[in-house]
């Protein structure tokens, strides 16, 4: 079946990028947010913007053809990593609301990464 090829071909690797991207993308951004908001110093900017850096360039270690589809199927697992930030950094536990949101946008990421296409 060509769902399991997909699958087992990049399923796994494309998850262990993404996470890893999103830990580091929610790391950058909340560098410049403890900053802004939260009145740290602005030495909190550096470490902030390399971690912006790994995550752009993990993002394009996905194996995929298109970048824009890779950057789409990448918000699911954003969605759910900042929930697992707003739980553990945070200590806010989410919400009904924001776990089915999350349930929703991961099936949409598997439904982009491994769709058929023509």
């Amino acid at each position: 079946m060509i769902f399991n090829r997909r699958f087992e071909g990049k399923g796994t690797l494309t998850y262990i990028i993404y996470a890893f991207a999103a830990l580091f993308e929610i790391a950058g951004c909340f560098a410049f947010w403890a900053w802004l908001r939260l009145g740290k110093p602005i030495a909190w900017l550096a470490p902030g913007m390399v971690s912006l850096a790994l995550f752009a360039g993990l993002l394009t270690m996905v194996p995929s053809e298109a970048a824009g589809r890779t950057f789409a199927a990448y918000g699911g697992i954003y969605i759910v990593a900042s929930l697992v930030w707003l739980w553990l950094a945070e200590n806010r536990v989410p919400d009904r609301w924001d776990i089915g949101g999350a349930a929703v946008c991961l099936a949409g990421t598997a439904i982009i990464l491994f769709g058929p296409r023509s």
